[in-house]
């Protein structure tokens, strides 16, 4: 009977042991590096013995420093990102603004890159490993394909590494911003700016070659082998705005390097991040700088040289497994074709399913038109998993259908041509005819989020349903804004296990319709909230136009 009284007090005085030690472990995350109090020069020969004196005097402090109102100058790697490694984030641009074979070459060049260090000393420098990622990843590859894997892929991998200790507590209340990257700077410089409110971004610069009317960039750093280092010193020197003096309050470098750092003669004081805090402290999405909705590139994953190895041992297996899949769709009936594809490898789920309602008696069975299955946009399968789900060919309106994806449809897909007129008579001949499946965001969107619904669908019908679909991947994504879209269904399928969810919400009631006196408007933004509710999405006012303006640089518009 004593054990039972015991036990609560002994649970609640570990609970209150480990509150004190997370508090603890908090107020540590930053170390003192050292306090300049002396007037200092800019590096010189004597920099790394004054780094040196400046080590010897490293200690902890009590809490975590104030940045309000302060300058601050911050390494990206290993500070404001929680990891170090450089490698992924070469990965990405040269598998996404290159192809898979320079994305081979790089991974097959890793273990030069290893024995050379991806950095000098995991420091500010550039090493010899960077200048090795630098020449592979980027020769021959043109300043456009390099902007849009930084505005399209790199910000999503860059903001999932954001070290949430550091960002809330020293980076966002400062009043001037200043980043430093071991990378080149063209690959983090719009992140930094667009979504961290940079004041400035420090980095190594890249040489380029003009030919004809085209730039193309060598994969050369900008000047000898002291020539970034010297380039990036005046750099931060005119992003502080000062020759002498170090202006910058606080600097925060990376646990991996005490010594090597480019700035640390310009701040007041340095300090550096705790190896706990940068493998613990991930910062969750709702405190994002800036909503992450849009983003490209195939890539689901970030490509760690292990990562990548897997990756690339898997891909023709996958490439098999996708063929196989697809044809799975297309010869078996859709009573069985679901079952077949979960034995290899395909999760699907439905839900929600009601019996078709009972044929009305009134003689007016001719005039009774389909219903209209209102569906979210996760990829161009959406369709076909509707089909599957109710075990019958459900026609598709679509917007930028490939000819391939049209080709090895099993259902029938029928195009809109963006004109509104022939578009509503398309949809109203097509409901005289039986069901239809409609996208109204008129594009895919792979984070949770939903973008506005075109209100045309709402115009036209008074039988809808509103369907919640939505798919998640593991290794490739199975949409792409810039890229080659008769790969979409190849790449979905392509995945080790690619899941689907369809779950019917029921008919919209009579009372928001527009039989029941609502607008189009109205009923689009009903059905919108709906369907999120049901996803957990956030509803949002973009658009088609909005998401290709960010992610490829155009409208998406469908050449004729």
């Amino acid at each position: 009977m004593v054990f039972p009284a015991i036990l609560p007090k002994v649970a609640a005085r570990w609970l209150f042991t480990f509150y004190r030690a997370a508090r603890k472990l908090r107020r540590h995350a930053f170390q003192l590096y050292y306090r300049n109090t002396a007037t200092a020069k800019p590096p010189s020969t004597s920099a790394v013995s004054q780094q040196q004196q400046a080590a010897a005097a490293f200690k902890t402090v009590a809490a975590i420093p104030d940045a309000a109102g302060r300058t601050v100058v911050c390494d990206m790697h290993g500070a404001l990102l929680r990891s170090t490694a450089l490698f992924p984030y070469f990965m990405l641009v040269a598998c996404e603004g290159g192809s898979l074979l320079r994305a081979i070459l790089l991974l097959c060049a890793f273990p030069l890159v290893w024995a050379l260090g991806e950095q000098r000393r995991g420091g500010a420098g550039a090493g010899a490993g960077v200048r090795v990622m630098a020449f592979v990843t980027f020769a021959g590859l043109t300043p456009r394909d390099v902007d849009l894997v930084a505005r399209a892929v790199l910000p999503k991998h860059y903001m999932e590494q954001l070290n949430a200790l550091v960002y809330g507590s020293l980076w966002l209340p400062a009043r001037r911003k200043v980043a430093v990257t071991s990378a080149p700077r063209v690959m983090s410089e719009w992140f930094l700016k667009e979504y961290m409110a940079a004041d400035a971004v420090v980095g190594l610069e890249l040489q380029h070659v003009t030919v004809g009317r085209r730039r193309y960039f060598t994969g050369l750093l900008s000047g000898p082998a002291t020539g970034p280092e010297l380039m990036r010193q005046k750099a931060l020197r005119e992003a502080l705005g000062a020759e002498d003096d170090p202006v910058a309050d606080v600097g925060i470098i990376s646990h991996s390097s005490l010594l090597d750092q480019l700035f640390v003669p310009y701040c007041k004081e340095v300090y550096v991040v705790s190896r706990e805090s940068t493998e613990n402290d991930k910062l969750p999405r709702d405190k994002y700088p800036k909503p992450l909705i849009f983003h490209d590139g195939r890539l689901a994953f970030l490509p760690t040289p292990a990562a990548m190895l897997a990756f690339f041992l898997f891909l023709p297996l996958g490439v098999i497994l996708s063929v196989i899949r697809i044809n799975i769709g297309i010869v078996l009936p859709y009573k069985i074709n679901f079952a077949v594809a979960a034995v290899f490898g395909v999760r699907f789920r439905a839900s929600g399913l009601r019996a078709p309602p009972a044929p009305a008696d009134d003689g007016d069975q001719q005039q009774r038109r389909g219903v209209l299955y209102v569906c979210t946009h996760r990829t161009l399968v959406d369709p076909i998993m509707l089909s599957t789900a109710l075990q019958k060919p459900v026609p598709a309106l679509t917007y930028s259908l490939s000819r391939l994806s049209e080709l090895i449809a099993p259902i029938r897909t029928v195009r809109l041509m963006r004109d509104r007129a022939r578009d509503a008579e398309t949809m109203s001949r097509l409901l005289k005819q039986g069901d239809l499946a409609v996208c109204p965001e008129g594009t895919t969107c792979r984070e949770p989020y939903l973008l506005r619904f075109s209100p045309l669908f709402a115009e036209l019908a008074d039988d809808m349903e509103p369907v919640a679909l939505d798919a998640q991947v593991t290794t490739l994504y199975g949409t792409t804004a810039s890229g080659h879209k008769w790969l979409d269904p190849v790449a979905f399928f392509a995945n080790p296990v690619p899941s689907y969810r369809v779950e019917f919400l029921g008919a919209v009631p009579r009372e928001w319709t527009r039989a029941g006196g609502r607008t189009g408007v109205e009923v689009a933004n009903w059905v919108q909230r709906r369907l999120g509710e049901a996803l957990g999405f956030e509803c949002t006012g973009l658009t088609r136009r909005d998401k290709y303006m960010m992610l490829a640089g155009n409208d998406g518009a469908v050449a004729k």
